[in-house]
C-alpha cells in the first residue's frame, strides 16, 4: 500500500510539472520577449513603458499587454500612438499565443522581423504610418490565422509577397504609401519581375500563392506606391482609388503615376492606354489635299491678312491720343516688361505638377501653411522624402517682376550645399493650372519648433540641443560669410529649423514666399545692373538682413535651453525675462528648462554669453556668425568620449548620431 501510494504521490508530481511548470516556462519566455521589446525601444517619451519591470508585478497589467483569462499568456500588445520610437523586436516571435500586433502611429524604423511569420495564433497586424523600409517578409505568408494586416504609410520597398495569396481568412489588406514595386500577383498565371536595382527577379506563383484565392477580402488599398502591370481581374471588385498613385497600365486605374516617374519610355504610355492617354487610333486618316487647293489656301489666308493690318493701321492713326487717369493703386512694376534670362535655370532640375502631385499624395499631405504659402510632404520614387512649397497667388496676380525674383530666388537657393542647409532639389513652374514650388530635401523628424513646444522635454537632451545649436551656428557661418554673396533667412525661428532622425538640424527658407511679394510692393532698385539678383537686394539691406539673423539666433538660443516661446500673452517677450539672468552669472540656470537633466554649467555660461552678444541693442556691436560659431565649438564639446565621461547612459544619443 505504501508502495503504491508512494508512486501515485510520483505520478501525480510528474502531472503537476506538465500542468504548472511549461505555463510558467512559457509565461517566463514571454517576459523576455516583452523586456528584449523594450531594449529595442530608443526613446519613450510618454513614459508609456515605464510600469514595464520585472519587479513591478504581472506583466499581465503592463501597459499595452492584454493577457487570455483562461491561460494567462500574452495575446494583444497595442502600443498605438504612444511616440515610440525604435526597433521591432525580433523577440516576439516567443509571445506564441499572440494574436494581435498593434504598434501604429509610432516611430519605428529598420525592417519587419521576418520571425513574425512564426507566429500562427495572430490575427491582426497594424504597422502602419511608421517609417519601416525594406521588403515585406514572405514569411508572413504563412500567418494562416490572420485577417487583417495593415502596413500603410511606410517605406517598404520590393515586390508584394505572392505567399500573402495563402492568407484565405485575410478581410483587409492596406498596402498604399510605400514604395512597393513589381505587379499586383494575379491568377497562376501571372510572373513578377521585380525592377529592383536593374536586375530582374523572378516571382512565381504556386497553385496557392495568387490573390484570387482571397475568399473574403473585402478592403484592399495598394496605391500610391510603384506598382506596374495591370489589375488582377478578381481584384476589380475593389474601388478604383485603391489602386491609383501607382505605374499600373490598365483601363480600370486613374491617376497614375506619368512614365518619367515610372521610368518607363514616354511611347510605352501613350502605346497601351496607361496614364490617361487613349491607345486608339483614328478611325479615319484625313484626305490628302491637293497641292493646288493648298497653294490657293495660303495666297487666300495672306491676303486677308494684309487687309486686317491695313485697316487696324488706320484705324489707330485717326484716334486721338487719350491720357488715362492714374490710379493709386497701380504699381509701375505691375506693366514694365522685363527681359527673364531664359539660361538662368538650365542647372536646376525641374519638376511636373503632376510628378509633385502624385508624389504629394494629390496634395493632401500639407504639414505647413501661411497666409502665402503651402507645404507638402512627398516621396519620390527611389528617391528622397521631399517637401514642396507652393505659392498661393492667381496667374493675374503674378507679375515679370515677380516672375524675375522667383527665377532669382532658385538660383539663389540652389547654390546652398551645406550639412545644415536643406538642398533645394528643383523648381515647379506651370501656367496651366498655374503653380510656382519649390522642391527641398525633406528632413523626416519635424521642426525644432514641435519638439520644443509640442513634445516631450525629456526628448530633447542636453546634449542634442547642443548639437542643434551648433548646427544651426555653422550653417549661419556658412551662408553668412562663405558664401559671395552672403545669404540670409527670411525668418530664422524655430519652425525654420528641420531635424533629421538623428537630430542634425537643417535651415529652410521657407518664409523666402512672403520676401517675394514684400519685394515687389517695397523694392525700387531695379533698373541698374541688368535685373540681377544683386539688384534686387543691395548691400545695405543684405548687411541689415545679416544682423537680424544674429539677433533672431540669440532669441533661438533662449527658446531651445529654455522651452519658452519668443514672445506670448503671458509670459511676454523672451528677451526681457532673461535678460536679469543674462546679467547676472549666477543666476544664468533659472533660463534652463526645470525638466531637463544632465546640463553641463560651462556649455550654459558659453551659450548666454553669446546669447548677450547676439541680441545686443546696437547692431553694429553684434559679432559675425564666423566669430559666434568659433566661440561655441571652442566652449562646447559633444564629442562621444566628451558626451560619455559626462553621462555614460547617453549611448542612446550617440547611436541614433553615428
Amino acid at each position: 500500500m505504501r508502495s503504491t501510494g508512494l508512486q501515485f504521490l510520483v505520478l501525480l508530481a510528474i502531472h503537476g510539472s506538465v500542468f504548472f511548470f511549461p505555463c510558467e516556462s512559457l509565461l517566463h519566455e514571454e517576459v523576455s520577449a516583452l523586456m528584449a521589446l523594450k531594449r529595442d525601444i530608443l526613446e519613450d517619451p510618454l513614459a508609456v513603458l515605464s510600469d514595464w519591470n520585472t519587479l513591478a508585478g504581472e506583466p499581465c497589467s503592463w501597459f499595452g499587454v492584454v493577457c487570455s483569462k483562461a491561460q494567462n499568456h500574452v495575446v494583444t500588445l497595442n502600443l498605438s500612438r504612444s511616440s515610440l520610437k525604435g526597433f521591432i523586436s525580433p523577440e516576439l516571435v516567443l509571445l506564441s499565443s499572440l494574436q494581435e500586433i498593434i504598434l501604429n502611429n509610432n516611430l519605428f524604423f529598420g525592417t519587419i522581423p521576418k520571425q513574425i511569420g512564426m507566429l500562427k495564433n495572430l490575427a491582426v497586424l497594424d504597422l502602419s504610418v511608421n517609417r519601416l523600409s525594406g521588403p515585406i517578409p514572405t514569411e508572413l505568408g504563412n500567418l494562416t490565422s490572420i485577417t487583417k494586416i495593415n502596413l500603410h504609410y511606410n517605406g517598404l520597398t520590393g515586390c508584394i509577397p505572392a505567399e500573402f495569396g495563402k492568407l484565405l481568412n485575410l478581410v483587409e489588406l492596406r498596402l498604399d504609401r510605400n514604395r512597393l514595386i513589381g505587379p499586383i500577383p494575379g491568377d497562376i498565371s501571372s510572373v513578377c519581375t521585380c525592377r529592383l536595382h536593374n536586375l530582374s527577379m523572378p516571382y512565381k506563383n504556386g497553385n496557392d500563392t495568387h490573390f484570387c484565392h482571397f475568399p473574403r477580402l473585402k478592403i484592399g488599398d495598394f496605391s500610391y506606391n510603384f506598382l506596374v502591370g495591370n489589375i488582377p481581374s478578381c481584384l476589380k471588385y475593389l474601388p478604383r482609388s485603391s489602386f491609383q498613385g501607382n505605374c499600373l497600365q490598365d483601363e480600370y486605374t486613374v491617376l497614375q503615376r506619368t512614365p518619367q516617374i515610372c521610368g518607363f519610355p514616354k511611347r510605352q504610355g501613350a502605346a497601351n492606354g496607361t496614364f490617361r492617354h487613349s491607345s486608339k487610333e483614328p478611325k479615319h486618316r484625313k484626305l490628302q489635299q491637293p497641292e493646288w487647293l493648298l497653294i490657293l489656301e495660303g495666297c487666300t489666308m495672306s491676303l486677308f491678312f494684309i487687309t486686317v493690318v491695313a485697316t487696324a493701321y488706320t484705324k489707330c492713326k485717326r484716334k486721338p491720343y487719350i491720357q488715362l487717369p492714374w490710379k493709386r493703386n497701380t504699381n509701375w512694376r505691375d506693366h514694365i516688361t522685363i527681359s527673364i534670362d531664359g539660361e538662368m535655370l538650365k542647372d536646376v532640375s525641374s519638376f511636373g505638377r503632376e510628378e509633385l502631385e502624385l508624389a504629394c499624395e494629390d496634395f493632401s499631405n500639407i504639414i505647413g501653411s501661411s497666409p502665402d504659402s503651402v507645404v507638402y510632404k512627398g516621396t519620390m520614387m527611389n528617391g528622397p522624402e521631399i517637401a514642396v512649397i507652393s505659392l498661393c497667388i492667381l496667374k493675374d496676380q503674378w507679375t515679370d517682376y515677380l516672375e524675375l525674383y522667383f527665377h532669382n530666388k532658385v538660383v539663389d537657393l540652389a547654390r546652398l550645399n551645406h550639412e545644415n542647409t536643406a538642398k533645394l532639389l528643383g523648381f515647379c513652374k506651370q501656367n496651366n493650372p498655374f503653380s510656382r514650388m519649390l522642391v527641398f530635401d525633406y528632413a523626416s523628424n519635424g521642426t525644432l519648433y514641435e519638439h520644443l513646444h509640442y513634445g516631450e522635454g525629456c526628448q530633447l537632451s542636453w546634449f542634442r540641443r547642443m548639437k542643434i545649436s551648433l548646427g544651426i551656428a555653422r550653417s549661419l557661418r556658412y551662408l553668412h560669410t562663405e558664401l559671395h554673396p552672403p545669404f540670409s533667412l527670411s525668418e530664422l525661428n524655430s519652425g525654420a529649423v528641420y531635424l533629421t532622425e538623428d537630430f542634425t538640424p537643417k535651415l529652410v527658407d521657407f518664409e523666402s514666399w512672403q520676401m517675394v511679394l514684400s519685394k515687389s510692393e517695397n523694392n525700387s532698385d531695379l533698373i541698374s545692373d541688368g535685373y540681377s539678383f544683386n539688384s534686387l537686394v543691395g548691400s545695405s539691406e543684405r548687411q541689415l538682413d545679416i544682423q537680424c539673423n544674429t539677433y533672431s539666433f540669440g532669441v533661438l538660443l533662449l527658446e531651445i535651453i529654455s522651452r519658452r516661446h519668443p514672445f506670448c500673452k503671458a509670459r511676454g517677450c523672451l528677451v526681457d525675462w532673461a535678460a536679469e539672468y543674462l546679467q547676472n552669472p549666477d543666476e544664468i540656470g533659472k533660463l534652463v528648462d526645470p525638466e531637463l537633466k544632465d546640463v553641463k554649467v560651462d556649455d550654459l555660461a558659453v551659450i548666454c554669453s553669446v546669447v548677450s552678444l547676439c541680441i545686443d541693442p546696437d547692431p553694429s556691436r553684434r559679432p559675425s556668425m564666423q566669430i559666434i560659431a568659433a566661440v561655441l565649438e571652442n566652449g562646447i564639446d559633444i564629442s562621444p568620449a566628451a558626451i560619455l565621461k559626462d553621462s555614460p547612459l547617453a549611448w542612446a544619443d550617440l547611436a541614433l548620431a553615428s
